[in-house]
């Protein structure tokens, strides 16, 4: 048993998580009768977007694990995969039972953000990104998460460039740092500087959304240089 789930623990470290979940069900332990391994079960499936085979682990980890920090975790991730597959009402359960046990954080807070957003509310998103801000003002991801949303609902695009620029200085070569700053830059009409900092984005990761926002950039470049051709 340990030995399987010693090479599964590494497994997962390296990424490799359909290696890692086959040698963790090979483990002869009952999942239910050992936390430790519900969790990894809980983390793989997640990794690899099972998402009712997560639910089902990760559920077992909040009733039984006495790790706190490994509930929070999971209460984190259950929080994503019920707001993803539409549960609202249960993600926002997971994050209120995180405010009840005392884990107040900008992670919290961002998450109860990300459940606003996809439910269309942005101002109640807006709102949990600047109470993430005001615990940590320097929180690379509510300042990018808040930034991207003010530039693309064009709520503001000044203090989307500030936030988006704070972003980029704490991490900058995250590409969905340099995505919002672009995007940003874009939504000021600013096309230059959009194309340097999406290019450098999809330099660095091959998205699609990244790849959607550069070739927005470009199209407008080239219909203002064709529209600067006709007038000559």
């Amino acid at each position: 048993m340990a030995d399987r789930f010693l090479e599964g623990r590494q497994l997962y470290k390296l990424g490799k998580y359909r290696q890692a979940l086959s040698e963790f069900l090979k483990v002869s332990d009952e999942p239910m009768d050992n936390p430790d391994l519900s969790y990894y079960l809980g983390l793989c499936y997640s990794k690899i977007e099972e998402w009712d085979d997560a639910l089902l682990y990760l559920e077992q980890v909040v009733n039984s694990h006495d790790d706190i920090l490994r509930i929070y975790q999971s209460r984190m991730i259950l929080s994503y995969i019920y707001t993803i597959t539409g549960r609202i009402k249960l993600a926002e359960f997971e994050l209120n039972k995180l405010i009840e046990e005392g884990f107040e954080s900008p992670q919290v807070y961002s998450n109860y953000s990300y459940i606003y957003f996809e439910s269309g509310k942005v101002d109640k998103s807006v709102e949990f990104l600047y109470k993430a801000l005001a615990l940590d003002p320097d929180n690379s991801n509510a300042l990018n998460s808040i930034g991207y949303i003010l530039a693309d609902k064009a709520l503001d695009i000044e203090k989307a460039l500030d936030f988006c620029k704070k972003a980029v200085k704490e991490k900058p070569e995250n590409p969905s740092y340099l995505d919002s700053l672009g995007w940003a830059f874009f939504r000021a009409g600013r096309n230059d500087e959009a194309r340097h900092y999406l290019k450098r984005a999809f330099e660095l990761s091959n998205n699609k959304i990244i790849a959607a926002h550069l070739r927005s950039v470009l199209d407008e470049i080239d219909r203002i240089n064709k529209i600067k051709l006709d007038m000559m």
